[in-house]
């Protein structure tokens, strides 16, 4: 997706910047760490949607009160990057791409809602 992809990029213009460090502490509390080898850093968009599948979803073992914190931190970030996707006016595949990136966002807040 290339470096548009990236939080820290999307929010402050730069690269590893503050975000990015913000969101390797959010991730240290839940018990996440970056693969080894990773060439990729942990605020790819693509590395978010998995690591909030994997929280909800129960595959990345964590409390559920941090984990709440750190996705109502998360998603609206996300959201609005994958709504500004879908108006890539000259990217047919990218706006499709960031309808789909949308929707995954709102699923998944709304079944992280759901009385476990």
């Amino acid at each position: 997706m290339g470096t548009a992809a990236l939080r820290s990029y999307y929010l402050t213009g730069f690269l590893h910047e503050r975000p990015l460090a913000r969101l390797r502490a959010d991730l240290s509390k839940l018990g996440i760490a970056r693969t080894e080898g990773q060439a990729e850093p942990e605020d790819h968009a693509a590395i978010l949607c998995e690591i909030m599948a994997g929280l909800v979803s129960g595959r990345f073992p964590a409390p559920r009160a941090p984990i709440g914190r750190f996705l109502s931190t998360t998603w609206p970030v996300d959201r609005r990057f994958f709504a500004d996707l879908e108006r890539a006016e000259a990217a047919d595949f990218y706006r499709r791409l960031g309808t789909l990136g949308r929707v995954f966002i709102d699923i998944e807040k709304d079944a992280f809602a759901l009385p476990s």
